[in-house]
């Protein structure tokens, strides 16, 4: 093999190694969970577009709610999804408005609104509260459980925590 050749052939097995080795910003999150979060991708990615959530079932409901901890997006649920632990079948698609480098949530319709998120609610009968993806769901709003996964927004807080800081309310 020529010397050029074999230096670009390092080069690029070098590189591939780093890029592999990276910690995602989410490390928080066992690795294998992202393989087991490639159906959720797959079935909710035609979504990116708040337009098309009626579409596939998922209708709005409720405003914006915020913690000290952040926030949560505005909600389109499907209830025929509500019980699903299935990784393609999430109950909730998130959305928020991009403001500067925070995404916001504002109560009405936008067309600048990106999917941030989906999330899987189960509700509380009683039982013990459902796992998915190794993580438990939250006991959060009462009578449900609930597990967000931040796909499509970076979460400081965590891949699958229940708030993420960068998503504020509007203040009125």
């Amino acid at each position: 093999m020529a010397p050029r050749l074999l230096k670009a052939a390092v080069t690029v097995a070098v590189a591939a190694v780093c890029s592999l080795s990276a910690v995602p910003a989410q490390a928080d999150t066992d690795p294998s969970v992202w393989t087991d979060l490639v159906d959720t991708y797959n079935a909710t990615a035609r979504y990116a577009y708040e337009g098309l959530a009626e579409d596939g079932g998922f209708v709005p409901r409720g405003g914006c709610y915020a913690t000290d901890a952040g926030g949560v997006g505005y909600h389109y649920v499907n209830k025929a999804n509500i019980g699903s632990l299935d990784p393609a079948r999430p109950a909730a698609l998130v959305y928020a408005d991009m403001d500067g480098d925070d995404y916001v949530d504002t109560d009405g319709s936008s067309d600048h609104r990106k999917l941030i998120a989906v999330e899987w609610i189960v509700k509380n009968t009683g039982q013990a509260a459902p796992t998915l993806f190794g993580k438990t769901f939250d006991d959060n709003p009462p009578g449900y459980f609930i597990l967000h996964a931040w796909l499509y927004q970076p979460n400081d807080n965590g891949l699958l925590a229940a708030y993420n800081p960068d998503v504020t309310c509007p203040t009125t």
